[in-house]
């Protein structure tokens, strides 16, 4: 599954560390999330979307729609 995690943290200004704290997980999750190598728990997926305030819809893609580039869209 791909995601916009990286692209969203940025608009907020936040580093992979400071997203982890947030989510009271490791920045190596974070990292795995971004890059990825993990899927996340529903519930983690939830809290991620629900940090920055956007529907889980606009933060996880599945791979079969593949977009190469985030793209913003409100």
């Amino acid at each position: 599954m791909k995601n916009r995690i990286k692209a969203y943290r940025a608009l907020h200004d936040l580093t992979q560390e400071a997203l982890a704290e947030r989510l009271a997980v490791t920045r190596q999750t974070i990292l795995a999330i971004e890059k990825g190598k993990y899927d996340p728990s529903l519930d983690l997926a939830f809290r991620i979307s629900e940090l920055f305030g956007i529907p889980i819809e606009k933060l996880f893609i599945r791979a079969s729609e593949g977009e190469d580039k985030p793209q913003f869209e409100d």
